[in-house]
């Protein structure tokens, strides 16, 4: 089962980071691309960790919530300009320059998400296999 679920995690992780892009390249309005977009990233990288960990760790979760704070803290104390990479594109986009306070209610309502999809997913299958 362990290796199915790393499947099914890669594939949605796959299917997140496209999307992500997509909405990257393309998405330049106020709503999908600062809302959805930060919905999402949380969902990606709880994917991602899930390949790694397909259920050793409940609180998943609430780990990556914690981890988009701090970077969004980053964000808030200017760390890229602190660090002087204020002209690096790469390391600008990954951590962002800009501080919101709505992205950490994105981001909560993203990990909210992806637990409740495992909760239900596990639910059904449970239910589906007799268990």
């Amino acid at each position: 089962m362990s290796k199915k679920l790393r499947i099914i995690y890669a594939n949605a992780f796959v299917l997140l980071l496209f999307s992500e892009i997509m909405i990257a390249l393309f998405a330049h309005d106020d709503f999908i691309r600062p809302y959805i977009g930060d919905v999402l990233i949380t969902i990606l990288i709880c994917c991602l960790c899930r390949i790694f960990f397909p259920k050793d760790v409940p609180a998943l979760p609430v780990y990556v919530f914690v981890f988009a704070v701090f970077v969004e803290l980053m964000q808030y104390f200017q760390i890229v300009k602190l660090l002087g990479l204020e002209n690096n594109t790469f390391i600008s986009t990954i951590i962002g320059t800009t501080f919101s306070a709505v992205d950490l209610i994105c981001y909560g309502i993203g990990c909210f998400v992806f637990w409740g999809a495992e909760k239900i997913a596990y639910s059904v299958f449970r239910h589906h296999n007799g268990s």
